[in-house]
């Protein structure tokens, strides 16, 4: 288990969306955002919130985010009381570790994968247990029964890419003693989700974020689905107005527009198709990814040379320090153009 400090020390060597302010452009692929604007609908349902002089903003949000909730579930094929909203999907994996792991008690998760579910945990004083990857992307040493509060996974994976298939989920499900949570932020770049499981595994938990698939990390929004019993637990420690008018407003507008979501994600998914095809033919091993991202590893696997190399280029990927990731790099993907310039610059570095 890393200690919190050290977490903390890891966390205050990297931060989010870091972009030098030299004055200069750069291509920034290193935080997994949409390239492209949100919908259209966001804005106008944004404009109207705020009316012509503000006076709106005088009044509080909606306290339970109705009109969000409802807009999840007919999206969703489930009953509002199945969805909880959220200030980011952090919010949502922070209240499970509050709900369902008490002081001492032990949560689980994939390494490599999301690493915040361990500060999460330590912040509410749960102990933090992690297994390991075989070759083949299955949990090294995971026992037959997980007596666990809560096992936490990432599907896709982040930041490898790979999605674990839906038999899986479904026997992880029958193997887990306490919660199961879907961390479901890559998944409308995927083939396939979990959300439908919800139905059939009562400690199934699927969480999403429309930071990602929406273009809304500006936002912080977040939902999860569960069983009712599950989300009533989520209400009642969630903080009373979590999210603001203008949030409701966008995630409303963005989950209705699913004209212009599956557009977005179809040139995302065909720009990734060509870039993995590309690097491939520059020698990179490049894992098959269902996010917005590759992680590839150049030929000589020394993923901090190219990292610098991008960097003197003014193009920021995300490199690893952790050993088991230290040889590749993880790809945001963009446009087309800024992927293509990204390519120019990977030959040039050799």
């Amino acid at each position: 288990m890393i200690p919190l400090r050290d977490n903390i020390r890891n966390m205050a060597g990297y931060v989010p969306g870091f972009q030098p302010d030299d004055g200069q452009d750069w291509i920034k692929l290193n935080t997994n955002e949409n390239p492209y604007p949100p919908s259209p609908a966001v804005r106008e349902a944004i404009l109207r919130e705020l009316g012509d002089d503000g006076a709106r903003l005088r009044q509080y949000p909606d306290a339970v985010s109705r009109a969000g909730r409802q807009e999840a579930a007919r999206l969703y094929g489930v009953d509002p009381a199945w969805v909880i909203m959220a200030n980011g999907s952090d919010e949502v994996l922070n209240n499970l570790i509050r709900a369902f792991a008490g002081e001492g008690e032990e949560i689980a998760y994939v390494h490599p994968s999301y690493s915040y579910y361990a500060t999460l945990a330590e912040i509410q004083g749960a102990r933090v247990r992690t297994f390991g990857l075989t070759d083949k992307w299955e949990l090294d040493g995971f026992p037959e029964r997980y007596e666990g509060k809560l096992f936490f996974l990432t599907n896709p994976n982040a930041p490898l890419g790979f999605a674990y298939p839906r038999e899986f989920i479904e026997e992880l499900a029958g193997r887990v003693a306490g919660m199961l949570v879907v961390d479901e932020a890559y998944a409308d770049f995927a083939d396939d989700n979990a959300l439908d499981l919800v139905h059939r595994y009562e400690t199934l938990v699927v969480t999403r974020t429309l930071s990602k698939s929406y273009s809304l990390a500006g936002m912080r929004l977040g939902l999860a689905v569960a069983r009712p019993e599950v989300i009533a637990a989520l209400d009642k420690i969630r903080d009373h107005y979590n999210l603001d008018r203008l949030a409701q407003a966008a995630v409303t507008a963005a989950l209705r527009d699913q004209e212009y979501f599956s557009r977005c994600v179809k040139r995302i998914r065909e720009t990734r198709g060509w870039f993995s095809t590309e690097l491939q033919v520059l020698d990179y091993g490049v894992i098959p990814s269902h996010g917005n991202y590759v992680f590839a590893s150049p030929p000589d696997r020394d993923g901090k040379r190219v990292y610098d190399g991008l960097y003197q280029r003014r193009i920021l990927v995300r490199h690893f320090s952790d050993p088991v990731l230290a040889h590749g790099l993880r790809i945001s993907i963009g446009t087309r153009e800024e992927m293509e310039i990204t390519l120019d610059a990977l030959r040039e570095i050799g």
